[in-house]
């Protein structure tokens, strides 16, 4: 794949994945209540604590992979947030019939955000981030150190 094309598929990719978790935040902060209790009907003790935190992973780990800001901490974030959300909210073994395979669905759903979450940790948020243009702002401030002692030297 050209550089180019693999630019603009690595940002079509972050923002594919980091929708899914920016609509779900957003959900859970105009439905706290039922968000809430839903939580409260699987059995999670601190509901208030871990709904904060659940909108906290979401929000700071969905603008990270967004933005690619610190994306591969973002990455790790989210799929934090996914395992025991996954391993809670997505039981499939404990259920019957077609709330089973359902539940199925949505287990391997999180099961493959986390892979696609693996896939930017691995290979990075790509060119068109702000994490490429930190490296490269720094590149830059460095050569041109580098430059100034050499003359500074000679």
């Amino acid at each position: 794949m050209n550089p180019t094309c693999q630019a603009w598929t690595a940002l079509s990719g972050r923002i594919l994945l980091s929708a899914i978790f920016l609509f779900s935040a957003l959900g859970k902060i105009m439905d706290w209540s039922g968000t809430a209790h839903h939580m409260e009907q699987e059995g999670m003790a601190m509901v208030p604590v871990f709904l904060a935190g659940a909108i906290a992973f979401e929000l700071l780990g969905g603008l990270s992979v967004l933005l690619g800001l610190f994306a591969r901490y973002g990455v790790w974030l989210l799929i934090f947030f996914l395992i025991p959300t996954t391993l809670i909210f997505h039981d499939f073994w404990v259920k019957e019939g077609m709330e089973r395979m359902q539940q199925m669905i949505h287990f391997l759903k999180n099961v493959a955000l986390m892979g696609g979450l693996l896939m930017v940790a691995a290979f990075g948020p790509g060119r068109f981030s702000l994490d490429y243009r930190r490296r490269a702002v720094g590149a830059e401030q460095s050569a041109w150190e580098r430059r100034g002692q050499s003359v500074s030297v000679g």
